[in-house]
């Protein structure tokens, strides 16, 4: 249920019928409100304070109102501040429940973003960035590209077992743009990585076609890639 606030005109309106010794139920038909609101002020009215020092009051009772922020104990935050010194995150500290913690995960990451720990919460894994519920990731998507994976085992039923089918991923480094590819041939687990220097299609196509040419043409089979937009090309 929501409540609106007396607003100052209606303030005004309350205070005039006070001093003209209204019934408060009317003043209340008047400005379409519940008696017991309009009664709420003038039972404030009758102690001889004035409409400006029930505003004042009313202010600052709202202002208690609400949820406190989370107040950590002193060994908490010395807790917390050694095991920042030793490299933990948030995530470690909360998950590795070592001793109670008077929060959660996402409400320790809150205070991190408040620089209540003198700490650089970029630098932290979720770099202080939260989700609201139900979100979906849908950067870098590129939705289905070529042709699907359930179509691989008709057009090679022993894919499972035989040598030359390979799976391609991307990695981008964290504070800088190159990046390289990995390719993984399946049976043998054998890895391969390309500098391919950025992250985009034209650069995946010339650094994989380059390396595609140094084998005979029929000696790989396929290549899986995922949905990401560096292999759109």
């Amino acid at each position: 249920m929501t409540y609106t606030h007396l607003t100052t005109n209606e303030l005004t309106i309350i205070a005039h019928s006070f001093v003209q010794k209204l019934k408060a139920y009317r003043v209340a038909q008047m400005i379409n409100r519940c008696a017991e609101t309009v009664y709420r002020v003038y039972r404030y009215l009758e102690t001889g304070a004035s409409i400006a020092d029930y505003q004042d009051h009313y202010t600052r009772n709202k202002q208690r109102c609400g949820r406190k922020r989370t107040q950590l104990s002193l060994a908490e935050l010395t807790y917390i501040n050694d095991k920042i010194a030793q490299g933990w995150t948030p995530d470690t500290i909360i998950g590795r429940a070592e001793r109670p913690i008077s929060c959660n995960r996402r409400t320790l990451y809150r205070m991190f973003e408040r620089g209540q720990f003198g700490f650089d919460v970029r630098s932290l894994p979720m770099r202080g960035k939260r989700h609201p519920n139900g979100y979906v990731e849908r950067r870098g998507k590129a939705g289905q590209l070529g042709r699907s994976i359930h179509e691989r085992a008709k057009d090679f039923p022993h894919y499972a077992t035989e040598f030359g089918h390979l799976e391609a991923d991307t990695v981008q480094g964290k504070r800088h743009q190159g990046a390289v590819m990995t390719l993984t041939e399946r049976q043998s687990k054998v890895e391969i990585v390309l500098n391919v220097h950025e992250k985009t299609a034209d650069a995946i196509n010339q650094h994989l076609s380059q390396w595609l040419r140094k084998f005979p043409r029929y000696f790989f089979k396929s290549i899986t890639f995922d949905n990401g937009k560096e292999f759109a090309g």
